[in-house]
């Protein structure tokens, strides 16, 4: 069974057992979540599609643990002006695994 869920504004395809990094959320490690915001619900019966959510189903996590991810580094530069600037950052992410997907 898979499912599409909007998680912080990002929509994320998940599988149940499955491990998936999202935007940081404000959890503690090993506690669990639910999301309700539900696009589109998959099995072997059918495919539901929401408008814009699909009622009555939920997807259930654990948030394992908040991470930061890769450094991205920004150059910023205009030419023939000798103004170079490099700034970088690392995304807040917190990882989950999904529990339960109805």
């Amino acid at each position: 069974m898979i499912a599409i869920v909007d998680i912080a504004g990002k929509q994320i395809k998940v599988e149940e057992n499955g491990e998936y990094y999202v935007p940081l959320m404000k959890a503690e490690p090993e506690t669990d979540l639910e999301f309700d915001k539900v696009l589109l619900v998959a099995d072997q019966s059918g495919t539901k599609v929401g408008a814009p959510y699909v009622s009555d189903v939920k997807v259930k996590a654990k948030a394992l643990e908040n991470v930061k991810d890769d450094k991205i580094l920004v150059l910023h530069k205009k030419r023939r002006k000798g103004y170079q600037k490099l700034n970088g950052h690392r995304q807040s992410l917190t990882k989950i695994q999904v529990t339960k997907i109805g």
